[in-house]
């Protein structure tokens, strides 16, 4: 009985070796494409490209986790939504009005650019590629409606509670969503922007777009 334990033992230990060299691999190469998508664009992004910038002999590695490049670009989109999350939401919550989270959410996002320079732009790529009947793309956009909807009813409440004046909270969101990821875009092909001064002055704009007229 004591020889067959052991035995399972070292299977278990073994499987779960595998389990995280496979991981440790997976996030090798989303990294690898991460970057060929933001310095390459998403057209150029071929598994021959981001084999050799993961430094992988072949791409049949990639093949191996990834049935394709749709489910690879789905991994691209999720990771760069949790780094995001990551950064952002501590700064966001550690404020205690909604002027100051809007401001936060603002300069965090456009941080982001400074901290993890190849991620934003490489998501605004592969949003940018994606066509309409693409699955992916329904997936994607399905996942940012979610969001866009929770940001809405935030800044409703905010109206609500006195801290926002009167406009469209859908219209004020989708504004502000556009001029970060234009930004990103900008910021992607002209290295001479500063992060920290343009999401300075991007929260500037909308703080001064939301508040109320007798603030």
């Amino acid at each position: 009985m004591e020889a067959s334990h052991s035995t399972v033992k070292q299977d278990g230990g073994a499987s779960a070796s595998r389990t995280f060299t496979e991981a440790a691999r997976r996030t090798q190469i989303v990294g690898a494409a991460i970057e060929v998508i933001a310095e390459s664009g998403y057209a150029k992004a071929s598994f021959t490209r981001i084999a050799k910038q993961a430094g992988l002999s072949s791409t049949g590695m990639i093949s191996y986790h990834f049935s394709g490049k749709d489910d690879l670009m789905r991994e691209v989109v999720g990771e760069v939504l949790r780094v995001a999350d990551a950064y952002m939401r501590p700064r966001i919550e550690a404020q205690a009005t909604a002027s100051g989270r809007l401001r936060a959410y603002i300069e965090s996002n456009i941080a982001l650019l400074k901290e993890f320079p190849n991620h934003l732009p490489a998501m605004v790529e592969v949003f940018g590629n994606l066509r309409g009947e693409d699955p992916s793309l329904r997936e994607f956009a399905a996942a940012m409606e979610a969001v866009v909807d929770l940001q809405v009813e935030r800044m409703r409440e905010a109206q609500e509670a006195g801290e926002f004046g009167e406009f469209d909270p859908r219209v004020m969101v989708m504004a502000i969503r556009g001029a970060i990821d234009g930004l990103v875009t900008r910021a992607a092909k002209d290295p001479r922007i500063d992060p920290d001064v343009c999401g300075r002055e991007l929260a500037d704009l909308f703080e001064r777009a939301t508040r109320k007229a007798d603030r």
